[in-house]
């Protein structure tokens, strides 16, 4: 693929990478998708929250459908990571951990990954297989109902959302990830108003049980349904700032209506952008940085056929 030139390169095989490529490729564009292989999509065991999917579907098996659309259509999806991202006249220049290309347009669709408990990869697979562990309330409170819930974290993010799951069950129980819960007074009365239960840390020594997860911490060892990490994450937006691209406080790359980053021919989509954890608003902005990107490279050359 050397010195090769595509019209566009997306970066990240998530839902919003691949529904971009779907886009672009039926557009009748040159798609290429270098995909590192660690979409967050991956680990769901099963969601109900996807619409079309009344029986709930996984994950995986919701990113293989893509895939194999997205393929179906003409577009390339090469697994590697992209190590470097410079402007070139007319585009950019790629080069990834197993090709270099030309591009006239990339989609940054990298996504962010959740801050994880301490807990080793078996269990924490074995966890989130189970149900056991849950990192998106929004996506999967409906299935916690009437079930006995904790929060791992800290500070205005954990109270929230535990104050979100309070909507699906009485027993919520926020458990600081440290010795220090980072709750102001007006965040600690809140919680006491709503009965959410508040225990000081540290939590760890998580384990699965016969029917439950269970943690050790100031009180002892304690059995939940389900736990819920809220630890924030990481976003991966290296790319758009070491080109100099405009990028939120919290990292986040900054986009227009229209998703375009404040780098000519640069586009972002995902939680890249905006951590709503949400697949349907993914692919929502995939579609409109998708079809932005084909119109304005359009601009420059007509698509004839």
């Amino acid at each position: 693929m050397s010195d090769e030139r595509i019209d566009c390169l997306i970066v990240g095989g998530g839902p919003a990478g691949l529904t971009a490529a779907i886009y672009l490729a039926r557009f009748r564009l040159s798609v290429v998708v270098v995909d590192a292989g660690h979409s967050r999509a991956a680990l769901i065991a099963l969601t109900r929250n996807h619409a079309g999917f009344p029986e709930g579907i996984s994950g995986k098996d919701l990113l293989a459908r893509m895939r194999r659309q997205a393929e179906l259509h003409g577009a390339r999806i090469i697994l590697g990571r992209v190590e470097e991202l410079d402007v070139a006249p007319e585009g950019f220049v790629v080069r990834s951990s197993t090709s270099e290309l030309r591009a006239g347009a990339v989609l940054l669709a990298t996504g962010v990954t959740n801050l994880r408990p301490p807990m080793d990869e078996t269990l924490h697979m074995r966890a989130l297989e189970q149900g056991r562990l849950r990192y998106c309330p929004v996506c999967d409170g409906y299935e916690v109902t009437d079930q006995r819930v904790a929060v791992i974290g800290v500070g205005a993010r954990a109270a929230g959302e535990a104050e979100f799951l309070r909507a699906y069950t009485a027993s919520v129980t926020l458990i600081a990830l440290e010795a220090d819960d980072g709750l102001d007074d007006s965040q600690r009365r809140r919680l006491d108003e709503i009965e959410v239960r508040r225990i000081a840390g540290p939590a760890g020594d998580f384990a699965l049980e016969d029917d439950s997860i269970s943690l050790a911490c100031s009180k002892g060892r304690l059995r939940f349904d389900a736990i819920y990490p809220a630890l924030g994450s990481e976003v991966h937006s290296d790319l758009a700032h070491g080109l100099g691209a405009a990028v939120t406080q919290d990292g986040c790359i900054r986009v227009d209506a229209h998703q375009r980053t404040s780098i000519d021919g640069l586009y972002a989509a995902g939680d890249v952008v905006l951590g709503l954890d949400q697949i349907s608003h993914a692919m929502g902005e995939a579609g409109v940085a998708a079809t932005s990107l084909r119109n304005d490279l359009a601009k420059q050359a007509p698509f004839l056929r």
